[in-house]
């Protein structure tokens, strides 16, 4: 593929949700911005999560990460399914019931100022953290196919990425995302679907043949045995039920979209319809995986042989395969598919992440809501464009200090940063005790802490074992316990509200 074919690919696309974004974003409320009026339909609410969901982390990682973990990654996205009924039976009735706009007012309406700044803060580190690393992914991929052929800088592309998606943001907010995302989820499915018929044509696969071909390989083993290996089957499981619950139920970038449905039945009717798709979509990457290398095999590739795919520790860096192959080794066409979709499943995923930070900050630092329609309008703006500078910052880092699969790296990051967010909102809602407030941010810091250091020495430690995506679960049971530990019964008789 050319440099200027790809180009004029990415500005088409682009052009096309910045058309949409003109078209959402007139008489745009700060409501609007954040909630989308309340008036979404379900349907499409539940459509435009797909993409937000995956991001180009599964587009690439998943994929990748057939070599050597097989499909060990079925056990997490199982797990999604009991996380996502733990969110619409539990955690949808309580938000709906208080009318948030963000999720982390409920702690301070159970705990106090504190604890809401506290759940707040650790939301703006993980989701930046984490919506980073996903750009960083397809930021490499724009580099590979096109930018490095022109001599232009990493930090350029990355710079006119974010600008990207700034441009048909700042104005509609969700009430732009929702549409643009529903129309980038299907470009990205789309892709998916494409990008495995390609395959399975170059190697002469009828559907049947591409069936039993995926089910025998060796690649294909989804149940693993060893509780120490990090990718037994249970562990994996309760990993992928926790991650929902935390990236998900308590993250305000999934939330948000879930709280402009029009009432809670719309809401849940839409989480339990996406459920079943998600788990879907995600047998179709590791299907795309298995036959990604069953196609380098053919083509006589050594893939762990050749320099550009290695990391810097010398094995083969798997999230390098596809973009490998679908920019070097696949047809024409098929390359077009494979850039179009890394493009909308990493942008859904992003402009709603920008989004939601730009929605926290405003609602649980800034309350936004004091100052008139106008002031709202360009606090909105200013904080949109200051996150957008922080996510430039963050994978500019990223870049010089990664040297894992990125999959691992945005969860074992999650496990670090959703925990006190798991801690605090599972203690608000099973326990009826109050708690030291001043002394809640230290808590969770040392819960961080004090789980990095069991992490690094486990195998040491515990006998071999290695953390895997449990590490959320770890996490978060330490901040409980912390929590419990400065902790006090709820007062038996409160005094009565003042009057009004």
């Amino acid at each position: 593929m050319s440099p200027t074919l790809v180009l004029s690919l990415i500005a088409g696309y682009f052009a096309v949700l910045i058309v949409i974004a003109v078209l959402t974003s007139r008489k745009v409320t700060s409501e609007s911005f954040f909630v989308a009026d309340r008036n979404a339909p379900w349907y499409m609410v539940a459509f435009a999560m797909i993409g937000t969901s995956l991001s180009g982390v599964t587009f690439i990682s998943v994929p990748g990460n057939v070599y050597g973990k097989s499909w060990s990654y079925l056990a997490v996205a199982l797990g999604f399914v009991a996380g996502y009924l733990v969110i619409g039976t539990v955690l949808l009735p309580l938000y709906y019931r208080l009318r948030l706009v963000s999720i982390y007012s409920y702690l301070e309406q159970r705990f106090g100022y504190w604890s809401y700044k506290t759940g707040a803060l650790f939301f703006l580190i993980s989701r930046s953290l984490g919506s980073a690393l996903r750009l960083y992914l397809v930021a490499g991929v724009l580099q590979l196919a096109v930018f490095d052929a022109m001599g232009v800088p990493f930090a350029v592309t990355v710079v006119v990425s974010i600008l990207f998606i700034y441009l048909y943001t700042f104005k509609g907010g969700l009430k732009t995302i929702l549409w643009t995302d529903t129309f980038q989820t299907l470009a990205m499915l789309s892709c998916v679907g494409l990008s495995i018929y390609f395959m399975a044509d170059e190697l002469n696969y009828s559907f049947k043949q591409l069936v039993s071909s995926v089910r025998e390989s060796p690649m294909s083993q989804v149940y693993f045995s060893d509780f120490r290996d990090d990718k037994y089957f249970w562990k994996q499981f309760a990993s992928g039920m926790f991650i929902t619950i935390v990236m998900t139920g308590l993250d305000q970038d999934l939330m948000q979209k879930n709280l402009s449905c029009r009432s809670l039945g719309d809401a849940q009717k839409n989480l339990f319809w996406f459920t079943p798709v998600i788990v879907c979509v995600n047998i179709l990457f590791l299907t795309l995986g298995v036959l990604m290398y069953q196609y380098a095999a053919a083509r006589g590739l050594h893939l762990s042989e050749l320099p550009q795919l290695l990391n810097l520790k010398g094995g083969l860096d798997t999230d390098k395969v596809f973009p490998y192959l679908a920019t070097t080794q696949f047809s024409l066409v098929a390359g077009v598919i494979f850039i179009l979709g890394i493009i909308a499943v990493t942008y859904a995923s992003a402009d709603s992440a920008l989004t939601a930070l730009t929605t926290s900050f405003c609602v649980d630092f800034l309350d936004i809501k004091k100052y008139p329609e106008a002031r709202q309008t360009r606090l909105r703006q200013l904080t949109h464009l200051g996150w957008s500078g922080v996510l430039i910052v963050i994978i500019l880092i990223f870049r010089a200090l990664n040297e894992q699969s990125l999959i691992d790296a945005v969860y074992k990051a999650a496990g670090f940063t959703y925990g006190p967010l798991l801690g605090l909102f599972a203690f608000g809602i099973f326990t009826r005790r109050s708690l030291r407030e001043r002394l809640v941010l230290p808590v969770c810091v040392a819960g961080v802490l004090l789980t990095l250091l069991i992490v690094s020495h486990s195998e040491a430690w515990l006998g071999g074992y290695k953390f895997g995506f449990e590490i959320l679960l770890l996490n978060g049971a330490l901040i409980l316990l912390g929590l419990f530990a400065i902790s006090r019964p709820a007062a038996l008789n409160p005094a009565p509200a003042p009057a009004v």
